[in-house]
């Protein structure tokens, strides 16, 4: 339908009608075969609008007032709308807004026009949109700096190509021999224990396929996946991680091609230890603790691994372990009557004194009566902790001359000069908090199965004076 005059406005010119809303689409701008209603601005005044003068008629469906016809210096106002929700509570004050009313963010005017707010004159200064208050964040906590590693200082002579291959990868020197000896009296009294607890309870057939078991039993000392759950269950050893391998394998192979032995011929494994140590397990495991491989310098682990290497072509771990697990058994039953000697006497002295007495006169005549049926066995059985004792001693000091011989004894003598260094501050410790370490005396002297730091460095001297 068309708009009819505004009976306020003007004398109008010629009526042009509007298109209708809704309904066929507008008449084509210029161009077209029509004639256009004239634009604001022109000769002729616009159409006027029905309804109050300053109200024009919203769009049909659309929330959203039409945009100012361009050139037009101020768009009609548009019809009533309700008032702007306020913010929440109380509106926050905006730095040169003054006392004026906060709005929404007013929709972007169109060139050349400025809008007219529908609730009165237009404000003097626009608020800025409303911008919660943010926390800056919290400056990020610097990071310690990572302990620096310990120094890569080896002499790489051979890159891992071996320079001779030895003719036995693992041998048996005179201390592993000495160890075996020592062993047999130990191996005797199990093998009786072992026999007697088959045979006696099994029966004669089954019990002597149980004593046949546990003597082939030994070979599982060379059996690499029962060395190496050994090493784990019982040792708490452990395969090394990525970053130790890479740390540790090309060390060991330096080690390894001086001496002239297939690095994969042993297995290496890591201890979560706080010491400076390194053992050599079984036959096949050379185990290292996380002191030594993150803390002292490359030439100074070569040296203790050149040690470890020493006892393993020389016999000493494989004959060490062989020795201990035939005379487990023998071990056992001695630990056993020990037990029950205890109680004994315990029990006897709950009654009396007398008692207690007869108890230990018992034990006595036992023990001498052994001595006097079997001396043979008895005499080795006590003797043999001193004898094993010494030769492991030399069993330390050949593995020394065995790092030396490759090259490693002014690293092994700072090794071991950093051994009694830990001595010497303990003993001071103990010295200003008043109190005296128990050093070990007499019998117990005897028992060490490594020789003193002193006697170890001795031993080093003629290596060390022709500059090894």
């Amino acid at each position: 339908m068309s708009y009819p005059p505004d009976p306020a406005a003007p004398e109008p010119g010629p009526v042009y009608p509007d298109p209708p809303y809704p309904g066929p689409p507008a008449p084509p701008y210029p161009g077209a075969a029509s004639t256009p209603p004239p634009y604001p601005g022109s000769a002729a005044p616009s159409p006027p609008y029905p309804g109050p003068a300053a109200s024009p008629p919203p769009y049909p469906g659309s929330a959203t007032p039409p945009p100012p016809y361009p050139g037009s210096a101020t768009p009609p106002p548009y019809p009533e709308t309700p008032a702007p929700p306020s913010y929440p509570g109380d509106a926050p004050q905006y730095p040169g807004a003054g006392a004026a009313p906060s709005y929404p963010a007013a929709p972007p005017a169109y060139p050349g026009a400025t809008p007219t707010y529908p609730s009165g004159p237009q404000p003097t200064a626009t608020a800025p949109p409303y911008i919660p208050a943010q926390t800056p964040p919290a400056a990020p906590t610097p990071a310690a700096p990572p302990e620096a590693p310990a120094p890569d200082d080896l002499d790489y002579r051979h890159a891992g190509s071996r320079i001779h291959v030895a003719a036995h990868q693992r041998g048996a020197d005179a201390t592993a021999i000495g160890q075996l000896a020592v062993q047999v009296p130990g191996f005797l009294v199990s093998l009786a224990v072992v026999a007697s607890f088959a045979v006696g309870i099994l029966g004669t057939a089954i019990g002597w396929l149980v004593i046949l078991a546990w003597l082939a039993s030994g070979a599982l000392v060379f059996h690499r996946p029962t060395e190496l759950a050994f090493a784990r269950h019982v040792m708490k050893l452990r395969a090394p991680l990525a970053e130790e391998r890479a740390r540790l394998e090309p060390i060991w192979r330096e080690v390894t091609a001086r001496a002239g032995i297939e690095a994969h011929t042993y297995e290496l494994m890591v201890e979560n230890s706080t010491d400076l140590n390194a053992v050599a397990a079984a036959g096949h495991v050379v185990g290292v603790t996380t002191y030594a491989l993150n803390e002292i310098p490359s030439s100074n682990l070569a040296a203790v691994l050149a040690h470890e290497l020493g006892h393993h072509t020389g016999g000493h771990a494989w004959t060490g372990l062989l020795g201990y697990w035939y005379s487990l058994p023998g071990r056992i039953a001695w630990a056993f009557m020990r037990g029950i000697a205890r109680i004994a006497i315990r029990v006897a002295s709950v009654f009396s004194l007398a008692a207690t007495g007869m108890v230990y006169l018992f034990i006595g005549m036992f023990v001498i009566g052994g001595f006097v049926a079997a001396w043979y066995i008895t005499v080795p059985l006590v003797v043999a902790p001193y004898l094993l004792a010494h030769v492991g001693r030399q069993g330390e000091l050949r593995a020394d001359r065995q790092a030396a011989d490759l090259g490693f004894a002014p690293q092994l003598a700072q090794v071991l000069y950093h051994f009694q260094a830990q001595e010497d501050a303990v003993k001071a410790q103990a010295a200003a908090q008043g109190r005296q370490l128990k050093e070990p005396g007499g019998l117990a002297k005897l028992l060490t199965t490594h020789p003193d730091n002193y006697t170890r460095l001795q031993a080093l001297e003629p290596y060390l004076q022709l500059g090894r």
